[in-house]
């Protein structure tokens, strides 16, 4: 199948020029500057007039839930919500049930995505107190990395002995495997709660950023920062919260960093109108945090944007900073997210693309995929600016059907998406039986 896609504002490689997209298959033919389109017949046209062609999101960091987990979510339901978005590739975390430690456990979830994925996948293998020795058995072509959780968050997965810390590292630097980490510091979490359970044993969720406090996110970080150095790791902080801890990025290109859209849209101010709803873990901070987080996302202390996406039924969110799970499902709204941080000033459209799109593909060495050029993966978003929506529950994809975001007014709107060439999402128009593929890593 061809498709041309004409009139639209391509963005891509720090430039924003009018320009037109052709595609034979699942590949993207041509790149053309201008108001000519290439010569040819075509089973589609799409007038993008008005609009801007991104790359295909690609989310580093979703929790998807399946196996195990699939009252919440499930692979399908929340690459279909992807797609909505905008975003057409995404890396799963390994806390589902069972948890992706072994090698079967791994296998199962790419036969599972194959089955039911709506777009691209691959799956973080989860780092245990005692399977590193399974990391060589790895197929280095087929996943991102190595998941490791360097502080208590939900699956049950901590790894904080010194010794196999040290242990992971040396090895995923010998395999020459990014290492992804969940840094907070467990003692310091474990001291915080039960102080303030001395008043209420399910402390007010005004507290969770006060137990799970910047001095716990900071001690974990610098100790992972400091084992990356010490050997030469491949070293990516998921989800940083706090102003503090990005004194320790943007001088070693082989140690980046991760935020996530929690942490850029909420602040502690917002616990009181939202609670638990954006109860996750790192917990959102300060507001001057905040503006901190946004200010990097343009001097490369910040070299990825990702959702962290963790879908949880409203009934899993009553509670305060004990009872009440943490996360939310964020992947449908992350691009116009950060359209809207586009809109505030925050950063320019060519900076969103690259921290979306471009430095996923380049950190975790993606095969063609993250930029829009010829040869590669028709991977698109393509988004209408200065359009007026409000997130409604009826709008809402992910299974668990409730967003942190509702009553929010967006001002652009997801138009097309398409994976591998295929017109997944078209005006509001979901095509079910399309597929992603297993995304290709490090040829």
């Amino acid at each position: 199948m061809r498709i041309l896609i004409t009139g639209g504002s391509i963005v891509n490689e720090g430039r924003v020029f009018r320009g037109s997209l052709s595609i034979a298959d699942d590949c993207i033919e041509s790149v053309m500057e201008g108001d000519c389109a290439p010569r040819g017949v075509y089973d589609k046209e799409i007038d993008a007039t008005g609009c801007f062609v991104l790359p295909g999101v690609i989310d580093d960091h979703v929790h998807f839930r399946e196996p195990g987990l699939t009252g919440k979510a499930d692979i399908a339901s929340e690459s279909r919500a992807a797609a909505y978005g905008g975003v057409t590739s995404y890396f799963e975390m390994p806390n589902t049930n069972p948890q992706t430690t072994s090698l079967e456990a791994l296998d199962e979830k790419f036969a599972l995505a194959g089955e039911k994925s709506h777009v691209n996948y691959s799956f973080f293998f989860g780092a245990t107190n005692h399977n590193k020795y399974l990391f060589e058995r790895l197929d280095r072509h087929r996943i991102p990395g190595i998941k490791l959780f360097m502080g208590s968050s939900t699956g049950g997965m901590l790894v904080d002995k010194q010794q196999v810390l040290a242990g992971i590292f040396q090895e995923a630097k010998r395999l020459d495997l990014p290492l992804m980490t969940h840094c907070e510091d467990t003692a310091t979490i474990t001291a915080n709660m039960a102080k303030a359970r001395e008043n209420d044993d399910d402390p007010p969720i005004r507290l969770h950023p006060k137990i799970r406090s910047e001095q716990a996110c900071y001690a974990s970080t610098e100790l992972a920062v400091q084992l990356a150095r010490q050997y030469g790791t491949r070293l990516h902080v998921a989800h940083l919260t706090t102003a503090r801890e990005l004194e320790l990025f943007g001088t070693d290109s082989n140690i980046t960093a991760e935020a996530v859209i929690a942490h850029l849209m909420f602040s502690d101010a917002d616990y009181e109108r939202l609670g638990t709803l954006i109860k996750c873990n790192p917990a959102v901070k300060t507001e001057a945090d905040r503006e901190a987080l946004r200010q990097a996302l343009t001097d490369s202390r910040i070299t990825i944007v990702g959702t962290d996406h963790a879908p949880h039924l409203l009934s899993d969110k009553q509670g305060g900073c004990r009872k009440a799970a943490s996360g939310m499902p964020m992947v449908q709204f992350s691009l116009v997210s950060m359209l809207q941080l586009v809109d505030e000033g925050v950063l320019d459209i060519p900076q969103l693309v690259t921290l979306m799109c471009h430095n996923p593909a380049r950190l975790f060495r993606v095969c063609e995929r993250g930029f829009l050029r010829q040869g590669y993966k028709a991977d698109v978003a393509i988004v209408r600016p200065n359009v007026d929506w409000t997130v409604t529950e009826d709008c809402i994809q992910s299974k668990c059907g409730w967003s942190p975001l509702m009553g929010r007014r967006f001002h652009w709107r997801v138009e097309q998406t398409l994976c591998n060439g295929r017109l997944i999402l078209d005006g509001g128009k979901f095509d079910a039986d399309v597929r992603g593929e297993a995304l290709a890593f490090r040829n």
